[in-house]
């Protein structure tokens, strides 16, 4: 937390400074309101500490043009004076609380351990809000074969501890669902897990998404953001296609997991974190380190714990269970009646190679699920193909999903466009390209 304390009295803003710093608080301090609002323009304070007498621009009119600066700062009014009034004014013009002269400092003490849990809710809150978005849901870990319980058994071993963990395998395969797993049976499981693909992004986003900015950092920065750094603070932080890290985040990141400290942009003022860090990657990175993409070091400090999934071929033996799994949680989504699948199709699935993984066969069995006309799964539900086909047919069992799915929600809001589309949770004329596109028409 950045407490920034103005006082215009030296004594008082060193005995603050002081007692601030000791608690671990990284603190400035200043001497008028006037400095005050023109140091806010460049600087995000979390907390600013403000005398209510102050010559030329007082305590009240200070919180009012921060406030306009940066309207997520906290106050809390120094008043000698005491009385209602004041208080009551201050806090009308956006004060949290106030504290009279002289100062108790154990007083201010649990009032600032008190705006900090709230400012933390609040970040969790927005945080929540961004994942309930993303409609992001942990399921059950399904497995039957032994290479798949001896992952499960080595998750059980790692949770126990920090250290950070690589998580190897080829795309599909469930990278962070095992991230996942982890951290829920971790000592942190009551804390946030915060997962981001280090691929989707470019790498000026990435670095902001990771360690947030200040308000004026870059063009376009009107509000300070938190970073998912801060977001999983006594956490776990999921780093998925770590090989893809742009060099010049590996060299932040190589800071933040030998110190657990780093700076927003745009700000000096260094924050501290306590993060349990998962990364995943299909990639070679020893490759990578070899042609220079990937530093060495940062690799090693990844590297503490290797968990290795093997992909979906190798371990046929879970097909079966992960077929049932999936039939039945499309079934509820999509609202079909579909209870199982017959012996020759489950037959056609076990000879099938699955490049695409477990991510493959459950776009496979939601496709079966929408266009299944019986209580079965039948092989002419899952025509499934080979070599160079696949990445086409995967795109089609996608397209075919989306389609019904469209059709679904249109159904459901008896074809209000404003509303299916916020349930979609795409613009009203993206929806209208997709109804056009599919030929999807009103019965």
């Amino acid at each position: 937390m950045h407490i920034l304390v103005v006082d215009d009295e030296e004594k008082q803003r060193d005995l603050l400074a002081g007692f601030l710093r000791k608690k671990g608080y990284a603190v400035t301090t200043l001497a008028s309101g006037k400095e005050a609002i023109e140091k806010n323009r460049t600087t995000g304070f979390d907390l600013a500490i403000l005398d209510l007498k102050m010559p030329e621009v007082d305590g009240i009119e200070t919180i009012t043009r921060m406030r306009e600066i940066d309207p997520e700062t906290y106050f809390i009014i120094l008043t000698g004076y005491g009385t209602v009034e004041s208080a009551v004014e201050a806090m009308r013009c956006g004060a949290y609380d106030y504290i009279n002269k002289p100062i108790n400092l154990d007083e201010l003490e649990l009032l600032i351990e008190r705006i900090y849990k709230e400012q933390t809710l609040h970040q969790e809150l927005a945080a929540l809000r961004d994942e309930i978005k993303e409609d992001v849901k942990f399921e059950s870990f399904v497995a039957d074969s032994k290479k798949m319980k001896d992952v499960l058994a080595l998750i059980s071993r790692v949770a126990k501890s920090n250290s950070t963990a690589l998580l190897l395998g080829q795309s599909g395969t469930g990278k962070e669902l095992v991230a996942r797993l982890i951290h829920e049976a971790s000592p942190r499981k009551n804390n946030r897990f915060i997962a981001i693909s280090c691929a989707a992004l470019p790498e000026t986003l990435l670095e902001s998404e990771l360690f947030g900015y200040e308000r004026g950092a870059f063009s376009g920065a009107e509000k300070r953001k938190i970073g998912k750094f801060e977001l999983a603070h006594r956490g776990t932080l999921f780093l998925d296609e770590i090989g893809d890290l742009p060099l010049s985040i590996q060299v932040k990141l190589l800071r933040v997991l030998q110190e657990f400290t780093f700076e927003r942009l745009g700000s000096n003022t260094p924050i501290n974190v306590d993060v349990r860090l998962i990364s995943a990657t299909n990639q070679d990175l020893k490759k990578k380190i070899a042609d220079g993409t990937f530093r060495e070091d940062l690799y090693y400090r990844l590297n503490v714990i290797t968990i290795e999934i093997p992909p979906l071929k190798d371990r046929r033996e879970d097909i079966k269970p992960l077929t049932a799994h999936s039939i039945k949680k499309f079934s509820r989504k999509h609202n079909k009646q579909v209870k199982g699948i017959t012996k020759d199709a489950l037959s056609h699935l076990m000879r099938y190679d699955w490049p695409g993984n477990v991510r493959e066969l459950e776009n496979v069995i939601e496709r079966a699920v929408v266009l299944c006309r019986s209580e079965l799964i039948d092989v002419t539900d899952i025509p499934l193909r080979t070599g160079a086909d696949t990445p086409h047919y995967e795109s089609e069992i996608l397209k075919d999903v989306e389609r019904e799915h469209i059709k679904t929600v249109l159904q459901k809001v008896n074809w209000n466009l404003s509303e299916a589309a916020k349930r979609l949770g795409i613009h009203r004329n993206t929806l209208r390209l997709k109804i056009k596109e599919y030929g999807i028409e009103k019965k």
